[in-house]
């Protein structure tokens, strides 16, 4: 999933940078003139075929040109974001964030704040809670792109050899299915990844747990070893150890040929999980449903997230207006945020698409014929409007791997990984000068 890197230079063209958006709104005569004046601006993505979408943005903007490139996926694309600010030179205008690292850049101030260009009047075009992950009291740090409200995908051939004629409604039902899974077919359950920490924050986010916290200015919360949180760890580890769950890396080809063959009977994943899918293990069409994640109580309809970005504009760019208007355009015109739906596949977190009945009523072959986006776009709605990540998380996520994912692939004492965890996450942000709580 991750593309070849590749070294990158230049930026927008024009005037000096923009040292700091203007407490007042910018007019449409400014923006008129902006977007008829020749410019180009760089576009950093890992979207594949976002040039569709650009080339939508260059045919309404003709004297608008974007140079969009691919430096890589993940914490490559943040490390070049750095770098390149750092160096002061080479930066692009536009990059495409994920939201757990927008607080990061926003605490160095390298994102220019959108709200005086209009931003602040697209509010109500997106499901609430991806909104609240690119504004900041008030300011706006980018445009929401996708995001991966969580479900369950499940082997319906598996569950019927096992007896079960519905997706389990609970978390007490997954492990007593997981159980009647085991001892029919010997599939495993689910895989939950050692390697793969958006996994089990999703699943953190869905038991509402706030395992962090930021003022958005130098105090943090760190809240990862919480009864709760040590609740869900208990709940996971009597599942890998009594052999119900794998723990497999994820997106390693082991893990694919899983999908495939039948060593898990259900993968709980995103919305970007269905589409991805069907690509991996094609062999399987029309023995895969969807449902939404078991929830702790019956008739509850709570919700996770794993997954998702924005478009934000650095705050280097030469062209702020013209650096804004493309991450709008792409994320807020309608035949942009259709086309990224439709055809990139990219989990829609505009209100219009997901209400429009070109997206929500397909008909999926792969899942029997099941409404897998409208069951999702529903799912969407359920997701806690108030999780929020630190402003270190790059960190927090290396941490991860070496505390909480080390236990999960050793089958070692989780609970003991989360105060690990705890502990290095609190010193870390006590080092770089944050208040803890």
């Amino acid at each position: 999933m991750l593309a070849g890197a590749m070294v990158l230079t230049g930026c927008g063209a024009g005037a000096s940078p923009s040292s700091s958006p203007s407490a007042s709104a910018v007019s449409q005569a400014d923006i008129d003139k902006a977007m008829q004046t020749p410019t180009t601006l760089t576009f950093w993505s890992w979207t594949p075929k976002m040039q569709d979408e650009v080339d939508l943005f260059e045919k309404k903007y003709p004297a608008i040109k974007v140079n969009l490139q691919n430096v890589g996926q993940g914490a490559p694309h943040y490390a070049k974001i750095r770098t390149a600010l750092k160096a002061g030179q080479g930066a692009p205008d536009v990059v495409q964030m994920e939201y757990q690292e927008t607080s990061s850049f926003a605490l160095t101030d390298s994102l220019l704040d959108l709200a005086p260009y209009g931003a602040g009047d697209l509010k109500g075009d997106y499901v609430p809670w991806v909104w609240n992950q690119v504004d900041q009291g008030g300011k706006v740090y980018g445009i929401p792109q996708d995001s991966g409200p969580m479900g369950n995908l499940y082997r319906t051939d598996l569950f019927a050899k096992s007896g079960i004629t519905n997706a389990p409604a609970t978390w007490d039902e997954y492990a007593k299915d997981a159980q009647a899974v085991k001892s029919s077919t010997g599939a495993y359950m689910s895989n939950l990844a050692p390697n793969d920490p958006g996994q089990l924050m999703g699943l953190f986010w869905q038991a509402g747990l706030k395992p962090f916290g930021y003022d958005g200015n130098k105090t943090v919360t760190v809240n990862v070893a919480s009864p709760q949180a040590k609740n869900v760890a208990a709940y996971w580890q009597k599942l890998i150890q009594g052999g119900l769950v794998s723990v497999d890396p994820d997106f390693t080809d082991q893990w694919y040929q899983g999908l495939a063959n039948g060593k898990y009977a259900g993968w709980l994943t995103a919305a970007w999980g269905p589409v991805f899918l069907q690509g991996t293990a094609a062999s399987t069409a029309g023995k895969w449903n969807a449902a939404q994640l078991p929830q702790q109580n019956a008739g509850e309809q709570k919700a996770g997230n794993w997954g998702g970005s924005a478009d934000a504009v650095l705050k280097t760019t030469k062209n702020p207006i013209a650096a804004y208007e493309l991450a709008k355009f792409i994320n807020n015109d309608a035949t942009s945020t259709n086309q990224l739906a439709t055809k990139q596949f990219l989990f829609p977190t505009d209100t219009t698409v997901l209400k429009d009945p070109s997206f929500v009523d397909q008909k999926s072959d792969f899942y029997g014929g099941q409404q897998v986006n409208k069951l999702f776009a529903g799912i969407s709605n359920n997701v806690d409007t108030t999780f929020q990540w630190l402003p270190y998380m790059d960190y927090a996520y290396s941490s991860f791997n070496d505390t909480v994912g080390k236990a999960i692939a050793d089958k070692s004492d989780i609970s003991a990984s989360l105060d690990a965890w705890q502990k290095e996450l609190k010193d870390y942000g006590t080092q770089q000068g944050f208040t803890v709580q």
